[in-house]
Parts: C-alpha cells; sequence; structure tokens
C-alpha cells in the first residue's frame, strides 16, 4: 500500500509505503505524485516514511525512479526518508544517485520524528 499527501502549506510531499507493495501500486503512485505536483512550486520538500514497508518487489524499481525524476523536475529541495530497518532498504540510495539532482538534500532516519525535527529545522531557514 502507498499513499501520497501534501501539506501545501508546509510545501511538504508525504508518501508512505507500507505492507507489501507491488509495481502496480508505485507505478499508480508516480502517477499521483505527478497530479498532486503540477502547480507546487519549486522549494518543496519531501518526507518518505517505509516505517510499515513490509517488502516491494523489485519489478517496483523504475516507477520508484520516476517518482524521483518527477520530484526533481518539479524542484524538490530535500527527501526525508524513515527507514527503521536498513534491511528494507530497497536500493533507494542507488537509485536516487541516477535519478536525484546532486543538489537534492537526501537524508534518512530512523525514526518518524527525527526526520520531522530535521524537516521543521528547514522550514525555518531559508532555501538554498
Amino acid at each position: 500500500m502507498y499513499t501520497v499527501d501534501l501539506d501545501q502549506s508546509k510545501r511538504l510531499l508525504v508518501i508512505t509505503a507500507a505492507q507489501h507493495v507491488t509495481p502496480e501500486q508505485v507505478k499508480a503512485v508516480a502517477e499521483r505524485v505527478r497530479e498532486v505536483l503540477k502547480d507546487v512550486a519549486p522549494g518543496f520538500r519531501v518526507l518518505a516514511d517505509f516505517r510499515w514497508l513490509e517488502s516491494m518487489d523489485s519489478a517496483a524499481a523504475p516507477h520508484v525512479a520516476r517518482i524521483m525524476e518527477t520530484l526533481t523536475a518539479k524542484g524538490v529541495a530535500s527527501v526525508a526518508r524513515v527507514m527503521p530497518d536498513p534491511h528494507k532498504d530497497i536500493g533507494l540510495n542507488i537509485l536516487s544517485q541516477f535519478h536525484y539532482a546532486p543538489e537534492i538534500e537526501i537524508a534518512t532516519f530512523e525514526t518518524l520524528a527525527d526526520a520531522l525535527q530535521s524537516i521543521a529545522a528547514k522550514l525555518n531557514s531559508p532555501l538554498r
């Protein structure tokens, strides 16, 4: 299961993956991300929450890459990932190297609290 939510006031896109994620679900999320960001100005931030992820089919990788490319094209400023279990990393670090622009700040956190603290700190500081 995947969800996508946009908090316009905080300019924060929240993507959550939970349980067993299929390539079809990730493909649908890639389309949803494109729709949600249609009118969003550059400089927004992303919180990708993988706390509840059990597994993701490797065939989903091209769709994950498409999400990253959409975020880059729309001008994402930073990506905060919540990944409590590094063994469940689905290759995001490798995909990030090829599908995110080098100036995008990417950080991985073990807890949601740490990720939110980092995002809050950035909200109170000027963008680069």
